[in-house]
């Protein structure tokens, strides 16, 4: 017997967002992790299945479920089906999927087939339709990831490091590495900017090795106020980290950027992710967003 209020049960994710952007390399990685998968699913079709995991916790214990514009206008109703579920039941979350239009259009016309959306006009006409659509539901997201510089593996490598178990943790944190020459990682939810130190690159010996380097890193942390970063930041994030677990967002991400993303941010990143892992529940990973592009 089922009841208005289904609040047991394993994880239920919401996979969404752009055409092109991968949700089918995101369904397959999922798949393969052990999450049963249920591909266009009509939102309003999201609450049944959470009532069924909710009754076969045992069978059903993470499930995912695909839910995008193919689903025409019964797909406006997401946002709306999204809260509602959230309030009966916390284990519901949702991952966006986004890139560049530049990088959309690319891979449209490597298939050669169609945007959903672009009727009579061209793909960047159903991709602007389709980010209309989807503005309310990409603001909501509790996991965005931007797919424009990942190939499939890539794609399907970042899935599993998200959301395969992490024993004990509640909460999995990434602290990225980047280059602000090359944009602002869109998936970022906090962002600390390392060009108040000294460049590496200046330093002829240092110039070819990167963050990653005891070299490098060395010369990074004993710069004025590398240290008074360090643990000013690591204090001031902590309190978030353990909010984001009482809030049940199992996801963020911390980007530390440089110019280049190869030195000041690298050696920032790694020295900011070995002081978070000691944060109780938090899974801490170190992603080099653009570290070897130069």
């Amino acid at each position: 017997m089922t009841t208005d209020t289904p609040d047991q049960g394993g994880e239920i994710l919401i996979v969404t967002g752009m055409s092109g952007a991968g949700r089918s390399t995101v369904a397959d990685a999922l798949e393969d992790m052990g999450w049963y998968v249920v591909d266009n699913l009509p939102p309003q079709m999201l609450r049944p299945l959470l009532e069924l995991s909710g009754m076969a916790a045992a069978s059903l214990p993470r499930v995912a479920a695909v839910v995008d514009v193919r689903g025409g206008g019964l797909f406006t109703d997401l946002p709306e089906v999204t809260r509602a579920l959230r309030t009966v039941r916390g284990q519901v979350r949702v991952v966006f999927l986004d890139a560049s239009d530049d990088v959309l259009v690319r891979r449209y016309e490597a298939v050669r087939r169609p945007h959903p959306l672009q009727g009579d006009g061209t793909i960047v006409d159903g991709l602007r339709r389709e980010r209309d659509r989807l503005t309310a539901i990409r603001e909501s997201a509790d996991v965005v990831i931007d797919t424009s510089d990942f190939n499939v593996h890539q794609l399907a490598t970042h899935v599993g490091d998200l959301f395969r178990e992490t024993g004990a943790a509640r909460h999995t944190l990434t602290v990225m590495s980047f280059g602000f020459k090359y944009g602002l990682p869109v998936d970022a939810d906090m962002v600390a900017d390392m060009r108040f130190l000294p460049n590496p690159y200046w330093v002829d010996e240092l110039r070819a090795h990167t963050g990653e380097d005891p070299e490098v890193r060395d010369f990074v942390l004993s710069q004025p106020g590398a240290k008074e970063f360090l643990d000013a930041y690591t204090h001031a994030v902590t309190p978030v980290l353990e909010g984001y677990q009482r809030e049940n967002k199992r996801h963020s991400v911390i980007a530390i950027g440089c110019t280049g993303g190869k030195h000041r941010s690298v050696a920032m990143a790694i020295a900011l992710a070995d002081r978070l892992a000691a944060v109780p529940g938090v899974a801490v990973r170190v992603a080099h967003r653009d570290m070897g592009r130069e």
